[in-house]
C-alpha cells in the first residue's frame, strides 16, 4: 500500500497549541487601581502621616478635627457630583483636602471650625474657577481665610515635627512618592531651594524683624510646615502647571512672596499667600491664553 493511500489523522500536520509560559496575571482591583492614581495616592499617604503623627498624645484631638473636615468637604462634594450629574461622584478631592485641612489645622481648634473651613475650601474649587479649573488650592485657600477671619489656631501637626526627630524621612519619602507620581520634581525642588537659598541670604544679611528671623524659618516646626506645603500643596495638578518651565516660574513666585511676607510681617500665613499668589498667577495665564 503506498504511504498516500494511508488514513491522515485529522490532528496530523495541525499545529498544536504552545502551552503557554506564564500565568495571565489578575487585574487589580478598584482599591489598588485607585492607589495608583494620584489622588488615592496622597490620600493614602495623608492617612498614614496621620497615623503616625497621632502617637504624639497632644496631637490626637486633631484627629477629630480630621473626621469634621473630611466629613463636611466630601458631603459636599458629593452633592455637587450629584446636581451635575458626573458619572464618578466618589468624593475622592473632598476627601484628600479634608485630610489636608485637619492635619494643618491645631487640635484646639473646635471640629465645627474644621468643618466649616473644608467647606469653604471645597466652595471655593467649585465657584472660583478659570476655563473649569480651580484658581486657588482649595485647603490653602480656606485655611488662609479662617486663619484671618478667626483667627484659627494651625499646628501643622502632620508635618511629623512633634514626634521624634528620625521619623522625618518619612515624611521625605512620603514627598518623594507623591511628587514622582505627579511629575512634578522641578517645581518642588525650585521651590525648596529658593525658599532655603533666600532664607539663607536674608540670614548673612540680618534682614527680618526681631520677632520673625530667617534662621527661625529654617527650624523645625517651621521647616517640616514648608515641606509638607512643597509636597501636598504645591502639587495640587489642577493649579500648578504641566510643563517644566512653567513650574519653575511659578515656584519661584512662590518662594519669593513667601519670604518676603515672612521677613516683613512674620506668623503663619506667609506660606499660604506665597502659594496662592502663585496659583492666581498660573490662572491669569491661563485666562490671557483663553481670551
Amino acid at each position: 500500500m503506498s504511504q498516500y493511500d494511508r488514513s491522515i489523522s485529522p490532528t496530523m500536520g495541525a499545529r498544536q497549541p504552545v502551552a503557554q509560559s506564564h500565568v495571565r496575571q489578575k487585574a487589580p482591583g478598584p482599591v489598588r487601581k485607585f492607589i495608583r492614581t494620584p489622588k488615592g495616592a496622597v490620600l493614602f499617604l495623608l492617612l498614614g502621616l496621620m497615623l503616625i503623627a497621632s502617637i504624639h498624645v497632644s496631637d490626637r484631638p486633631g484627629v477629630v478635627n480630621i473626621a469634621a473636615a473630611v466629613a463636611a468637604a466630601a458631603t459636599i462634594d458629593a452633592f455637587v457630583g450629584l446636581i451635575r450629574k458626573n458619572k464618578r461622584i466618589f468624593p475622592d478631592g473632598g476627601i484628600v483636602t479634608g485630610l489636608i485641612i485637619g492635619l494643618v489645622l491645631s487640635g484646639t481648634v473646635h471640629w465645627q471650625v474644621a468643618a466649616l473651613t473644608s467647606a469653604i475650601a471645597v466652595g471655593s474649587k467649585h465657584l472660583l474657577k478659570i476655563r473649569r479649573k480651580p484658581i486657588f488650592n482649595p485647603a490653602a485657600f480656606a485655611l488662609l481665610f479662617t486663619l484671618l477671619v478667626f483667627h484659627t489656631g494651625q499646628s501643622w501637626w502632620g508635618d511629623l515635627a512633634d514626634v521624634p526627630v528620625f521619623l522625618l524621612p518619612l515624611l521625605l519619602l512620603a514627598g518623594y512618592v507623591i511628587t514622582a507620581r505627579v511629575n512634578k520634581f522641578p517645581q518642588v525642588l525650585t521651590y525648596l531651594g529658593t525658599y532655603f537659598l533666600l532664607l539663607t541670604l536674608a540670614a548673612s544679611l540680618h534682614l527680618g524683624n526681631a520677632a520673625y528671623t530667617p534662621g527661625d524659618a529654617m527650624r523645625i516646626p517651621l521647616v517640616n510646615a514648608a515641606l509638607f506645603l512643597a509636597f501636598f500643596m504645591l502639587t495640587d495638578p489642577p493649579t500648578s502647571p504641566a510643563h517644566y518651565g512653567e513650574q519653575v516660574t511659578f515656584s519661584v513666585l512662590a518662594a519669593v512672596v513667601s519670604v518676603s511676607v515672612y521677613l516683613l510681617f512674620g506668623g503663619l500665613s506667609y506660606l499660604f499667600i506665597g502659594l496662592l499668589v502663585a496659583n492666581a498667577s498660573k490662572a491669569l495665564k491661563t485666562w490671557r491664553a483663553g481670551a
